[in-house]
C-alpha cells in the first residue's frame, strides 16, 4: 500500500458535512484505507445560519492534514500526488461573489427557512416544487427584500462549487449538487432554459442573466479540471502535495449519499439520517402533482429523484443525551458518551407502540414541511400520560423521523411511487438495529444497513471521482457501483414491525394535531 499511495494511484474524497469534514482516501478495490475528519459547527449571526470562509478553509486543511497522519501512521507514507479528487458538501443555500471573487454577504445554508415568499412564488411561477432551501429561492427573496449586493453578482454557487472553483479554477456543478440549485431539464441534463428565462424576465432590471452567474453543470464520469498549483497550496499548506490530480464534478451530499448506498437506479432509496435527514427515491415517472414537501432533484448522473428533505434529526436527541450525561456527572460517575447514547437507543425499544401518548418536537431550527421558520424544542404530555424513560426515548427517536414519514408517505401513499429497496446510513444508525427498525417501522417498508454505511458521502464523492479515471467504455454509474464497489457486500435488512408501524401511525397523527403547540411556543417564546 506504501507504493501505491507514493506513486500518486488513491483517489481522495472530501466532504463538508453539517458538523464534520472527512476525508476518505481509497485504495485500487475502491475500499477506503485511510481517513481524516475535522469537527466543525454553524453559527447563528445576525438569524442566519453560516460558516465564516476562516472556518471552511481551516477546517478543510486541519482535515486534510490529519488524513496524511493517517497514512504516516497506518503505512509510512507520505501524499505527493493524488490519482483524482472530489469534493462534496451540504447542499443548497447561498454564497454569491463580485467579479473580484468577494463573497457579497456571508454563506446562508441550507438551514435557514427566511425565503418563504421566495419560494411560493417561485413554485407558482414555474409550477415546479422550490424549496427555501434552494439556492435561486435565496436569490430571489435577497431580490425581493432589495439587498443592495445582489446588482453586484457576478458568480453564484454552492459550497462545494466554491471548494472545487477555488482549487481548480473551473465554475462547475454536478449535475446532483445543481439541482438542488436550479431546476434541471431531465432531458439535457443541464439547467432548464424555460425556467431560466422566466427568472431573467423577473431579474431584468439587474446587469446579469442566470446564465451569466450560474456554474455550467456536469454529470458523473465528465472531466472538471485538475488541481492547480495555487489549489494544491490551498488543500496542503506543507507544499507536499503536488498539482495535476483530475477532479470530478462537485456533488451534494445527497448525491454522495445514493453513491455510498449503491441507490442510483430506478426505484431504489436511501435515507440519510444525521444533523438533517432526507429520504431519496430514483423515480420510475414524473411525479402527478406537484408537492411542495418534495424536492424533484437528481442523481450524479442525472436521473429525476423524489426528495423529502427535513432540517432537524439528531441534534435534539443528541442535547437530552448530553444534559443526561451532566446529570449523571454531578450524580458523581463518569459515564462514556457512547455508551449512554446506547442506553438511549436500546431502551427506547422497551417503549410503547405510540410512546405512552408522549409527543417530542425536535425543531432546533426551522422545518419548512410543517411550516415553521424557526425551531421551539418542545416535550408534550398530558397528566394521564405513560412517561417514563422508555417512552420518552422512543418519542425523541420518533421525532427524528416524524417530518420525513410525512413527506414520504406523500410519496409512497399519495403519488403511489414503487421501492423495491432503501438503505439507511448517517449517525442515526450507528447503534446497531435500533435507528433501522424505528426507521422501517415509520416508512413500512424493509431498510437495509450496509457494513459500509459508516463512510458516508466522502467515500461516496471518492467513488464518484474513482469512477470518473477508471470507468470502462459504456460503463454506467450503476454498472459500475453494483460490479466494482457493492458486489459481495454484506448488510443488514431488518422488516417492519405490524404493531409498531400501528403505532407510530398513531404517533404521527397525534404529531400533526399538535404542531398548533409548535406553533404557539414559536410565536410566543423569544
Amino acid at each position: 500500500m506504501k507504493q501505491y499511495i507514493e506513486s500518486g494511484k488513491a483517489v481522495l474524497g472530501i466532504e463538508f458535512g453539517s458538523t464534520r469534514i472527512k476525508a476518505i482516501l481509497i485504495g485500487e478495490d475502491k475500499a477506503p484505507i485511510a481517513s481524516g475528519a475535522h469537527d466543525w459547527e454553524n453559527s447563528l449571526v445576525d438569524g442566519i445560519w453560516t460558516y465564516s470562509l476562516d472556518e471552511i478553509w481551516d477546517g478543510l486543511r486541519d482535515c486534510y492534514r490529519k488524513l496524511c497522519e493517517d497514512v504516516k501512521d497506518k503505512y509510512g507514507a507520505e501524499i505527493t500526488s493524488l490519482r483524482a479528487i472530489g469534493f462534496s458538501a451540504m447542499m443548497h443555500g447561498y454564497m454569491a461573489f463580485d467579479k473580484a471573487g468577494k463573497l457579497l454577504v456571508p454563506f446562508r445554508t441550507w438551514r435557514n427557512a427566511i425565503t418563504a415568499e421566495a419560494s411560493e412564488k417561485l413554485t407558482k411561477l414555474f409550477n415546479y416544487p422550490i424549496p427555501q432551501r434552494w439556492s435561486i429561492a435565496h436569490l430571489y427573496q435577497a431580490m425581493l427584500n432589495g439587498e443592495a449586493h445582489v446588482k453586484d453578482i457576478a458568480h453564484q454557487t454552492t459550497l462545494a462549487g466554491y471548494i472545487h472553483w477555488q482549487l481548480s479554477g473551473r465554475k462547475v456543478l454536478g449535475v446532483g449538487e445543481a439541482s438542488g440549485m436550479f431546476p434541471i431539464d431531465i432531458k439535457t441534463k443541464k439547467f432548464n432554459t424555460r425556467m431560466i428565462g422566466q427568472f431573467n424576465e423577473l431579474a431584468k432590471d439587474y446587469p446579469w442573466t442566470l446564465e451569466d452567474i450560474f456554474p455550467e453543470v456536469l454529470t458523473a464520469g465528465e472531466d472538471a479540471g485538475t488541481l492547480t498549483a495555487e489549489g494544491a497550496r490551498l488543500l496542503d499548506p506543507s507544499g507536499r502535495l503536488q498539482p495535476g490530480a483530475r477532479m470530478c464534478p462537485p456533488e451534494g451530499d445527497a448525491g454522495t449519499g445514493m453513491a455510498a448506498t449503491n441507490s442510483v437506479k430506478v426505484r431504489t432509496g436511501n435515507i440519510s439520517a444525521g444533523t438533517s435527514v432526507f429520504g431519496m427515491v430514483v423515480l420510475e415517472d414524473d411525479l402527478k402533482e406537484v408537492h411542495p414537501e418534495i424536492d424533484l432533484v437528481t442523481t450524479p448522473s442525472g436521473d429525476l429523484v423524489g426528495m423529502v428533505h427535513c432540517n432537524n434529526c439528531t441534534s435534539d436527541l443528541n442535547a437530552w443525551v448530553y444534559l443526561l450525561r451532566d446529570f449523571l456527572k454531578a450524580y458523581g460517575t463518569e459515564p462514556e458518551i457512547g455508551k449512554l447514547y446506547e442506553t438511549f437507543f436500546t431502551e427506547a425499544l422497551k417503549g410503547d407502540p405510540d410512546c405512552g401518548n408522549v409527543l417530542t418536537y425536535n425543531y432546533v431550527s426551522g422545518e419548512n414541511i410543517t411550516g415553521m421558520e424557526e425551531g421551539r424544542p418542545l416535550v408534550v404530555r398530558t397528566p394521564e400520560s405513560k412517561f417514563d424513560f422508555a417512552n420518552f426515548a422512543k418519542a425523541t427517536l420518533y421525532s427524528t423521523l416524524a417530518v420525513l414519514k410525512i413527506g414520504l408517505d406523500i410519496m409512497l401513499v399519495k403519488e403511489g411511487v414503487k421501492l423495491d429497496s432503501i438503505t439507511g446510513h448517517g449517525g442515526l444508525y450507528k447503534t446497531p438495529k435500533v435507528g433501522q427498525q424505528i426507521t422501517a417501522n415509520a416508512i413500512n417498508a424493509p431498510v437495509t444497513v450496509m457494513e459500509t454505511a459508516g463512510e458516508g458521502g466522502a467515500w461516496g464523492i471518492a467513488l464518484l471521482a474513482d469512477y470518473m479515471v477508471c470507468r470502462e467504455a459504456g460503463e454506467t454509474l450503476d454498472m459500475y457501483l453494483e460490479n466494482k464497489v457493492f458486489a459481495g457486500s454484506r448488510g443488514v435488512t431488518v422488516a417492519p414491525e405490524p404493531d409498531e408501524v400501528e403505532g407510530f401511525n398513531v404517533f404521527i397523527e397525534r404529531y400533526k394535531k399538535g404542531l398548533a403547540i409548535e406553533r404557539a411556543a414559536l410565536d410566543n417564546m423569544e
